[in-house]
């Protein structure tokens, strides 16, 4: 698939996962919360415009199409569904969490 792709939907449960994590943050500190939140979302966005542009999700256990993909950013591991005409934020998690195979 080449291409832009229309527009980014979130599973409720991934948005909470990010906001979970950037709460933890904030207790640290504020100025890194924010910097990694607005950061996480940036690459999120730039997905409308590359949607493939990161690997096949090694941690999906059904995904001989290769729609299901993954990344990384400051250690938060966002798994994403790549459909016809949008991309579907599926799951955001701490990398030192356990890996959880879906």
């Amino acid at each position: 698939m080449n291409g832009e792709i229309g527009r980014i939907v979130w599973y409720p449960k991934a948005k909470i996962e990010l906001k979970e994590i950037i709460n933890y943050i904030k207790n640290d500190s504020p100025q890194n919360a924010t910097k990694v939140k607005s950061e996480v979302l940036q690459k999120i966005s730039e997905l409308l415009k590359y949607p493939e542009k990161y690997p096949p999700d090694k941690f999906k256990l059904l995904n001989s199409n290769n729609k299901f993909r993954a990344f990384e950013i400051y250690r938060i591991r966002i798994s994403y569904y790549v459909n016809t005409n949008q991309i579907m934020i599926i799951r955001i998690r701490h990398t030192k969490q356990e890996p959880l195979f879906y």
